[in-house]
């Protein structure tokens, strides 16, 4: 394809940046520099994207995305992993940029290319779900991760304040399908952090109405979005992580994984020091050590027995208790 037709299926696929408007979003805004904050990752995102779906292969996009800031590199190669997704679903396509991505550069940002590829689950219909690549039996609950923050995002009545749950969600298709809510709060949980503008109080008020089963995992993800994108000082954190309170070791596992995303890749900045030292009592390096110890010995592929629980849970459970016996989460 011409470079003249790729900059134009650019323009056409990518959203308006103005969908990242806390206005148009109608999020809290807490103040001009947590606003900034925030509108700067959906406009990051955005530029990611833009740079997927107009390369002629995933690896041409790298050299662009390798110029964004460090501190906002990982939302957009989240956003290339959407473009690239969004591209392999299309009729015709041969299926090859999601895996071109994460054969190169853009390994490094596994965990949030698989975020990404959920964006894409949420924006395609469900009979081109079957094009979405999560060859990892492990991190393909990241997919309905980044479906859950994508719904909470742009549907924040529904999935926020309505609280909406969708117990048999199909995907993935050898289940189980009773833990597919549970990636998909994990994602909601996140996606509060800019629901609630950075505003750990609000946050936590905001998740304390839903009902207890599904406080646990939005804990989690909210903790994650404080520490990989940050706008809170260390009197802030201290404060969500005291309200957190019976959900502490969520608070550090989910921490623990956004510092294990940005040491993977590189990404380490200020503020991820200072979240994992207040919510975890540790290192990112620390942290992701932490992470890489928990994980389960062998991951079988294929369709669990019944009532099993995924090796990505079992992972989780691993973190939280170890970061729970170094006496990590303000303990």
């Amino acid at each position: 394809m011409a470079s003249g037709l790729r900059a134009l299926r650019r323009r056409i696929l990518t959203p308006n940046v103005s969908a990242t408007k806390m206005e148009t979003r109608g999020f809290h805004v807490k103040n001009a520099t947590s606003k900034e904050l925030l509108e700067t990752i959906g406009r990051t995102f955005l530029t990611g994207y833009g740079y997927a779906v107009e390369a002629h292969a995933s690896a041409d996009a790298e050299e662009h995305l390798e110029t964004i800031p460090v501190q906002f590199r990982g939302f957009a190669y989240e956003g290339a992993a959407m473009g690239a997704t969004m591209l392999d679903a299309m009729p015709g396509s041969r299926g090859r940029r999601f895996a071109g991505l994460l054969a190169g550069r853009g390994a490094q940002h596994v965990y949030m290319a698989y975020i990404g590829a959920g964006w894409a689950m949420a924006r395609l219909p469900k009979f081109r779900w079957s094009r979405i690549q999560a060859p990892d039996p492990l991190l393909r609950w990241l997919v309905l991760d980044g479906y859950g923050f994508h719904q909470a995002y742009f549907h924040t009545d529904k999935y926020v304040h309505g609280h909406f749950t969708d117990p048999s969600f199909g995907w993935p298709a050898d289940g189980p399908r009773w833990y597919s809510s549970r990636a998909i709060d994990q994602g909601i949980g996140r996606a509060m952090w800019f629901v609630g503008g950075t505003d750990g109080e609000l946050v936590a008020a905001m998740i304390e109405k839903f009902p207890q089963a599904r406080r646990a995992d939005l804990y989690c993800g909210a903790a994650l979005a404080s520490c990989y994108a940050g706008g809170v000082d260390e009197t802030e954190l201290r404060q969500f992580n005291e309200l957190a309170a019976d959900y502490r070791s969520d608070v550090a596992q989910g921490c623990a994984f956004a510092a294990t995303a940005r040491v993977h890749a590189g990404l380490v900045v200020p503020h991820t020091r200072l979240a994992t030292q207040v919510l975890c009592g540790i290192t990112p390096e620390q942290a992701a050590k932490v992470c890489e110890n928990a994980l389960p010995g062998q991951v079988i592929a294929g369709p669990p027995e019944p009532g099993e629980v995924p090796a990505y849970e079992v992972w989780r459970r691993r973190i939280a208790a170890e970061l729970m016996s170094l006496g990590g989460a303000g303990t």
